[in-house]
């Protein structure tokens, strides 16, 4: 009997070392698992970092050449004061818009051919005349217009 309880007592003992053992193994692979979900974590960072980093030094470029157009723009103007306006133009492309005369011959043009067919019994040969027409009285008008805002 005495070797039984001796028996009994060793594999209890052996069992509780084995399950020791596995409950390290099961410890270790959570803590590896969790160091390589952190290092993963620390490498999308470091991309993160990196595209900010190269964001920020081309950023840093296109101020360093916005600054070198404005200093050229500067010594140009120091060099000939005729070129300023020219130098100015350039680096602020303004749209200037329609001249009232333009403005003008479409717009008569186009009320013109509206009444010239309203009011003709031959409605295309009426459109063409009061297009034409339109377009003539549109433009002096817008011609007029625009000599009065030079003055």
């Amino acid at each position: 009997m005495k070797y039984l309880y001796i028996t009994v007592l060793a594999l209890v003992i052996f069992s509780c070392k084995n399950q020791g053992k596995m409950e390290m193994q099961e410890i270790q692979a959570s803590v590896d698992s969790i160091k390589e979900a952190t290092a993963d974590s620390m490498n999308v960072e470091f991309e993160k970092q990196k595209v900010i980093d190269s964001m920020q030094i081309e950023m840093a470029k296109i101020q360093e050449a916005k600054i070198a157009t404005q200093k050229e723009i500067v010594v140009v103007n120091r060099q000939s004061p005729s070129s300023t306006t020219t130098t100015t133009s350039s680096t602020t492309t303004k749209k200037k818009g329609w001249s009232s005369t333009a403005k003008g011959a479409v717009i008569g043009a186009g009320v013109g051919a509206a009444t010239g067919a309203i009011i003709s019994k031959k409605k295309v040969q009426g459109a063409i005349i009061g297009g034409v027409a339109g377009a003539g009285i549109g433009a002096g008008t817008g011609a007029i217009i625009d000599g009065s805002k030079k003055e």
